[in-house]
């Protein structure tokens, strides 16, 4: 069964996946947007203050761009270490009362999901019709207790279609 969450209360807790400009500019300005450089160098020494969603948030870009420049036996292995950690390590500072974003332009075209098992695919240039096991690697096999964001309230919004604006899970272990 598929969770959506369609508030806007999602950004300020949790870990999220994004690829819906105008919920972005609600968001921060493009200017305030963290690279994912950036955000490795701040996970030495976390900020006091985040620059997004009245300063409950950080959006990072640049996942996508590694996803898609590496293999992807090293896209899986840096993404259950390196990237995992780092996103931890934000968790555990702000003890889970900030939201993570990343931001993934083309995230609505590359991210699916397995219906029969709910597991979220990236579409990797290297894994073929399988895909890039994002969910399982991000999620810790969580992934059935990750709603899907949708920008509108309205009862029959299509949680595959035009109304899936990202992915949200309350805190990853």
């Amino acid at each position: 069964m598929v969770r959506v969450r369609c508030n806007h209360g999602w950004h300020r807790r949790g870990f999220s996946l994004l690829w819906e400009v105008k919920t972005l500019v609600e968001l921060t300005e493009p200017a305030a947007v963290c690279s994912l450089h950036r955000f490795f160098a701040l996970a030495r020494n976390w900020p006091e203050n985040l620059p997004a969603a009245n300063g409950d948030a950080l959006v990072v870009a640049g996942l996508e761009g590694c996803l898609d420049i590496l293999e992807s036996h090293d896209a899986e292995r840096w993404i259950e270490t390196d990237l995992k950690d780092a996103v931890l390590s934000f968790q555990d500072h702000y003890e889970g009362q900030a939201g993570l974003i990343m931001w993934l332009p083309s995230g609505r075209h590359k991210l699916t999901m397995h219906g029969a098992t709910e597991q979220y695919l990236w579409k990797h240039r290297q894994s073929g019709s399988a895909g890039l096991p994002l969910g399982r690697l991000l999620f810790s096999g969580a992934e059935n207790e990750v709603s899907r964001l949708l920008d509108s309230e309205q009862g029959k919004a299509d949680y595959d279609g035009k109304h899936w604006i990202g992915l949200h899970h309350q805190r990853i272990s």
